[in-house]
């Protein structure tokens, strides 16, 4: 049986990340993005997420099928400690495990890159999600009613933490 590989992102990864983001934005699951991004658009984004704020990506049979980011959560140096995530599984493999080895493997990255905390942002109705970051360790700070707007309706965001 293949196992999955979870390991850095490289520039030539680019291609299947945009498509695992542009199933995220279509399934209206995971982010407030409502436009399909493109290719030019996602290198821009990974060359800004270098250094301090890796992705990572999941890789099984040679193709990519997941990938998950630290990005900064604040510009003001009091939150340096402090990271945001991002994390999409391809719509073949959610539910399958990935999501967990993508998110262990970024904590560890984290913690190297001298972060304390980790902080993301998901829908009320992404149990799916809730579930996978309670599992970790994740818990719930509170809700922004009516944070955004999608489809022409109004979105609660959901707000989890984790001291690393």
């Amino acid at each position: 049986m293949k196992t999955t590989l979870i390991r850095a992102a490289y520039t030539g990864d680019v291609e299947r990340i945009l498509h695992i983001y542009n199933q995220g934005i279509e399934d209206r699951i995971a982010t407030l993005e409502v436009d399909q991004k493109d290719v030019a658009y996602m290198n821009n984004w990974f060359q800004q997420h270098q250094d301090r704020y890796p992705v990572i990506v999941a890789e099984y049979d040679n193709e990519v099928i997941g990938w998950a980011s630290l990005n900064p959560y604040s510009q003001r140096c009091a939150y340096d400690g402090v990271a945001d995530l991002s994390i999409y599984i391809d719509r073949a493999f959610r539910g399958k495990g990935v999501g967990s080895m993508l998110l262990r493997r970024l904590e560890g990255v984290a913690k190297k890159n001298d972060f304390y905390k980790i902080v993301l942002f998901t829908f009320p109705f992404n149990q799916n999600g809730q579930h996978l970051y309670r599992k970790l360790g994740y818990r719930d700070v509170g809700v922004f009613e009516k944070q955004g707007i999608l489809d022409g309706k109004y979105v609660d965001v959901k707000i989890m933490e984790k001291l690393l």
